[in-house]
């Protein structure tokens, strides 16, 4: 019988144990690593009054009950340069975006409401104390929490954490992931093909995803459906890594001996997932590693990975199982759906009008890498429903690009 998604997912949760040792790093290290502990705010966030715009400091007690208001000008606060007069009454200040207000002063008049002639400036535009004012600890206050352990650090974390003189944070060490393809079919990249071989393509893919969640790979190549050299290696691999990942191997066919080793060395706790792409994903145990058995086809390689992989290895650094955000969103075709199985198919999603369309990158069988070429997304048809018209709602998943770029939709 097939495992539900969700449940497989449940499961996995339970069966992640997830590692204790952490590391200081400086911030430019620390993108996409999860947080060991909580991080505080050393100083108050802007550290004093500051500007919010371009134009005059003044007190503005008072000057409501003037229609004209007059002031004569008598230092200047510039960013890191702070003006050493204190405004009184009648008096202002010269100052800029984000230079420290002058003693004295509680408002800042845009330079654009006044008219100045040589040090005289007047005004009738009203003036409220704390207007165009950003106080100390506007952003944050000190002591105040700026991220929680286990939060998966952004590049806009860091530069908060920057912003607050913090250079180095404590982060969960880099997970150790073990990774092999096996199949006497695949040639390496590069190397001229034999008959009746194929390329590795999904050692790369695999190995290149987790190097962007930060994971630091040991790389056993490319093994020959031989099981004495499988299970060598998955004991090797078990001594030193948190994590084993593997590609093909774990389906029915007779030279599919990775599942049969796994299960013999080690423990498997579910194979076999109501997916497509992937159904024959086998997840357990060797020694202290968890293993992941991935189908051998590339883009069923790729759809395991995005949904158990990645949050495993998440989960292995401290960080929380969240849902992947899913939308709404228009087909623009009919689809062949068998009910029984959730269907992840790769698809473009682009904005129309006052919703999202989407629609599949052509034939969606899972040999087919080229269906990731153009892909922005995971299409996902529940296993509950059959056939899709035209007009149909079902769920995107959008790739999270590069760095929280925007996403963007169809070139041309």
């Amino acid at each position: 019988m097939l495992l539900d998604v969700d449940l497989a997912l449940r499961k996995l949760v339970r069966l992640v144990r997830g590692v204790a040792e952490s590391e200081e790093v400086s911030l430019a290290d620390a993108v996409g690593r999860i947080a060991a502990e909580d991080v505080v705010a050393p100083i108050d966030l802007p550290p004093f009054d500051a500007s919010a715009m371009d134009g005059y400091a003044v007190r503005a007690t008072g000057l409501n009950h003037e229609r004209l208001k007059r002031f004569t000008v008598v230092d200047e606060s510039l960013a890191g340069h702070v003006a050493q007069r204190t405004v009184t009454k009648g008096t202002a200040i010269r100052i800029f975006t984000g230079a420290a207000l002058p003693v004295g002063a509680d408002a800042v008049v845009l330079q654009e409401d006044v008219a100045r002639r040589g040090e005289a400036i007047a005004t009738v535009e009203p003036v409220q104390a704390d207007q165009h004012v950003r106080r100390r600890g506007h952003d944050v206050r000190r002591g105040a929490r700026l991220c929680q352990q286990g939060r998966k650090l952004s590049i806009y974390d860091l530069s908060w954490l920057a912003a607050c003189g913090i250079g180095q944070v404590c982060v969960t060490r880099r997970i150790r992931v073990a990774i092999f393809s096996t199949g006497d079919e695949l040639a390496a990249a590069g190397n001229p093909l034999e008959t009746g071989q194929i390329y590795d393509a999904n050692r790369f893919a695999v190995s290149s995803l987790l190097r962007e969640k930060g994971a630091s790979i040991i790389d056993f190549g490319c093994l020959p459906d031989d099981p004495e050299v499988i299970r060598r290696t998955l004991l090797e691999a078990s001594l030193g890594a948190d994590l084993i990942v593997t590609s093909g191997g774990v389906s029915v066919g007779d030279a599919d001996f990775v599942k049969a080793v796994a299960e013999e060395i080690g423990s498997l706790d579910f194979w076999k997932i109501a997916l497509k792409p992937g159904k024959p994903l086998a997840v357990g145990r060797i020694g202290d590693a968890l293993f992941f058995g991935l189908p051998g086809n590339p883009v069923s390689t790729i759809v395991t990975y995005l949904l158990f992989v990645a949050p495993a290895v998440d989960l292995l650094g401290g960080g929380q199982l969240t849902p992947p955000l899913t939308l709404p969103a228009t087909i623009d075709h009919a689809v062949r759906h068998a009910e029984g199985r959730r269907e992840y198919m790769r698809g473009v999603v682009w904005v129309d009008g006052d919703g999202l369309m989407v629609a599949a990158t052509g034939d969606q069988s899972s040999n087919r890498l080229a269906t990731f070429a153009n892909a922005n997304c995971l299409v996902v048809v529940p296993e509950s429903i059959g056939n899709l018209k035209p007009g149909d709602t079902v769920g995107v998943i959008p790739f999270s690009g590069e760095a929280g770029h925007p996403m963007r939709g169809p070139a041309g």
